[in-house]
């Protein structure tokens, strides 16, 4: 099932209806906005949680080098 030219017609004229013409730049204008903002969100997250895997990494390496450090200590 796949969406037809009568289907795209259709639905264009109901936007029309709904927002007018002089809207509708700024509708669209609006959305592609909102889009953006989107895509750079999920696109932070994703740095974010990459940067936190290298940080636990790092910091379970530097704990277990201070504990190697203490029990030499202690012999």
């Amino acid at each position: 099932m796949s969406i037809g030219v009568w289907q795209i017609v259709l639905i264009l004229a109901i936007v029309l209806i709904i927002f007018g013409a002089g809207k509708l730049p700024r509708v669209m204008g609006d959305m592609g906005k909102g889009i953006r903002s989107f895509k750079a969100g999920i696109n932070e997250k994703d740095d974010e949680e990459s940067g936190n895997a290298s940080i636990g990494n790092n910091t379970s390496a530097s704990v277990s080098a201070e504990s190697k450090d203490k029990d030499s200590v202690k012999s």
